[in-house]
Formats: C-alpha cells, sequence, structure tokens
C-alpha cells in the first residue's frame, strides 16, 4: 500500500518530528510512504488518487484551489484520509470543504496546553478502539465543531478549565472518530499538540489502527 504524508504549516505543532513518526509507524505496517513538506504534493492529481492514505500533517494554512481539488476528489474516489490534532482538523480554516471531508473543526482549547483530562473509549465500539483502556493525557483539550454524521470512538468531558463554555454544563466532546467522504474513509484523532503526545502508547496505537483502518 502507498501512503502519502505532506507536512507544514505551524511550527509549534512540531510536524517535521510527527511526520516523522507517522512515517515510521506507517513504514513498519509495509506502506511504501512519501512524505512531503509542500502542499504542491497534493496537487499532482495522478500521484494523490494512487495513494491508499493521505496523511496531511499542515496546522494554519492556506491551500489553493489546485492543490485541494485532488484531495477531495481522491479521497471522494476511495483513498482513506487520517490525521490527528491540528494537522487535519485545523489545516486550513477557510475551506468548508475541507472540513466537511474531515467531519469537524477545532474551535477552542480552554486552558491552552498542560490541562489534564481524561479519554473515554466509546460509545461507538470499532476494531480501531477495541482492547484499549481510558487514559488520561496533559495537553490541549480540544473543543471541536463536529459533524453529526462521524461516529464517535472516543470523548473527553467538559469542562475541565474554566472558559465561556462553562456555564452550558457537562459535555462529551468528540476525540476520536471515523466518517465517510464519498468511497473514502476518514480518521481523525484530536489528540498531538507535539510529538511526545503523539508517542504516548495509546495515542500511537489509535494512529496506527486508523491508518489502517482508513487504508482499507
Amino acid at each position: 500500500m502507498k501512503a502519502l504524508i505532506v507536512w507544514g504549516g505551524w511550527d509549534g505543532h512540531q510536524p517535521r518530528e510527527v511526520a516523522e513518526i507517522f512515517r515510521d509507524l506507517l513504514a513498519k505496517e509495509k506502506f511504501d510512504v512519501e512524505v512531503s513538506d509542500s502542499l504542491d504534493a497534493f496537487a499532482d492529481a495522478e500521484k494523490v488518487k494512487s495513494m491508499n492514505l493521505l496523511v496531511p500533517v499542515w496546522t494554519m494554512g492556506k491551500i489553493s484551489p489546485e492543490q485541494l481539488k485532488p484531495v477531495l476528489a481522491a479521497v471522494e474516489a476511495g483513498a482513506g484520509i487520517a490525521g490527528c490534532h491540528g494537522g487535519m482538523c485545523d489545516s486550513f480554516r477557510q475551506e468548508t470543504e475541507w472540513q466537511f471531508m474531515t467531519g469537524g473543526q477545532w474551535v477552542a482549547h480552554p486552558g491552552n496546553d498542560g490541562v489534564k483530562y481524561r479519554v473515554k473509549m466509546g460509545p461507538a465500539k470499532s476494531p480501531i478502539t477495541e482492547g484499549i483502556k481510558d487514559f488520561d493525557v496533559t495537553s490541549e483539550q480540544y473543543y471541536m465543531h463536529v459533524d453529526p454524521a462521524v461516529k464517535v470512538l472516543a470523548t473527553t468531558r467538559f469542562p475541565t478549565a474554566d472558559g465561556p463554555h462553562a456555564g452550558n454544563g457537562a459535555v462529551d466532546m468528540p476525540v476520536v472518530w471515523t466518517k465517510t467522504y464519498g468511497k473514502g474513509r476518514v480518521f481523525y484523532n484530536s489528540l498531538g499538540h507535539i510529538a511526545d503526545i503523539v508517542r504516548m502508547p495509546p495515542v500511537l496505537e489509535l494512529m496506527r489502527r486508523g491508518f489502517l483502518w482508513a487504508a482499507s
């Protein structure tokens, strides 16, 4: 199988380091992996269409129509797409079709970095989460705007840190989900602010399983 990882955007999310973690992870699963630090890699429609898996690691960027359209077309035709944190669901804030494809968009992280919170598996059951126990993480707790069509595989409880959301009471925010876009499979995990979070064993295992699910 073939995978394309494209990294860049805001350096605070350590995109190069995260891309290398994902490259190694996919190589161990026998993927033929190509890594690029340019969105122009997405502009090659034939190459993008030939991939089993697309992995964006790009936060707060701008993407041209020539770069975006081949990705949308490839996923709609059956390619998988999978990613984490802002690298996939805070990539291109002005591109609503990207958000339609990925299933959500970051809007806030009350308390910023360093919030300790629990990630709870469920409510939906999936081979991606089977056998993984609930776990705690200290990082950014992503408040997302989420497509109601997604299949939610893990959640976190808000509020933890105070903020303008707190008066609404307790809500279970999706952390991990799957969906489809056309014939393509979409996997997302909101964890992964920095490389050390991605390397956490349960996070890395969720990504490994999510990559394999999306690519299949």
